[in-house]
């Protein structure tokens, strides 16, 4: 015989419910399994896409110039631009920027700009072809210039090493140049030193320092550039004394040196001349 199930008033009620229960947590579970596999799931290509280009719109919006904290900003320059007065800025325009001017042509065009109401020097500045062109000159009719002429000697080189200097051209003989050793940092940079090229040493320094008194002057390109600068005369000097000390310095230096001259009293323009 089979098992006899015995069932009691009521018993019905709760097994519908218990069913119920048993249903609602196996869905409960079941979405739960589902929710986990959905998290590990790994993001379609076309997702991953819209991610990437959304990150790439969000950092082309995000400011570059952010300030990185432990790092120095760097400080803009500003560079003060130089103004010219009006009756300095009247000159310039007389003046032919493409044109070389003859010597004379030059001289007469110095006379008209001048500005200052001082006796002006009058300076050639010279391009040249190399650096390290140096040598000597006598100006027919002197550069204007009172110049100073000593012999190098023990009381001179104390004074030199007090930091006194009250002279334009120092003369040594070759005995003396171990002791000019001790000041060369003093004199050096100054173009005082004395140099067998521009004759200040000499086995005679009276006879090279009377040269020097009598007009006599050195020339020197800078040390770096391939420039220098020469002073031969005053703006009270006559046309014919400023035309033949010009042509005596363009000599000098040798116009197969010369790339370039530039004319100009202190206050003035520069005038580009012939070579």
């Amino acid at each position: 015989m089979g098992k006899i199930r015995v069932t009691t008033i009521g018993d019905e009620d709760q097994e519908l419910k218990a069913k119920e229960e048993k249903d609602k947590k196996r869905a409960e579970k079941k979405a739960r399994e589902e929710s986990s596999e959905n998290i590990d799931a790994p993001v379609s290509e076309e997702a991953s896409n819209e991610v990437a280009e959304t990150q790439t719109q969000e950092e082309t919006e995000t400011p570059k110039e952010e300030k990185t904290p432990g790092k120095k900003q760097k400080k803009e320059k500003f560079i003060k631009k130089k103004i010219r007065s009006a009756n300095y800025t009247a000159k310039v325009i007389t003046i032919d920027k493409n044109k070389a001017y003859s010597i004379a042509e030059g001289i007469e065009l110095l006379r008209k700009i001048k500005m200052a109401k001082f006796d002006e020097t009058v300076e050639l500045h010279i391009n040249t072809t190399e650096t390290g062109i140096s040598g000597t000159m006598k100006l027919p009719h002197g550069n204007g210039k009172e110049v100073k002429v000593v012999i190098a000697t023990d009381e001179v080189l104390a004074e030199v090493e007090k930091g006194k200097i009250n002279f334009d051209i120092l003369v040594a003989s070759p005995s003396m140049m171990p002791k000019l050793g001790k000041v060369a940092r003093v004199l050096g940079p100054r173009g005082l030193m004395p140099n067998p090229k521009n004759g200040t040493i000499s086995e005679n320094p009276e006879e090279a320092m009377k040269k020097f008194q009598g007009g006599q002057m050195g020339f020197k390109t800078e040390s770096k550039m391939p420039l220098m600068h020469l002073s031969v005369g005053k703006t009270s000097f006559e046309d014919s004394q400023l035309s033949e000390n010009i042509k005596t310095a363009i000599s000098a230096v040798k116009k197969d040196r010369i790339r370039k001259i530039t004319l100009k009293s202190t206050m003035s323009p520069g005038i580009k001349l012939q070579i």
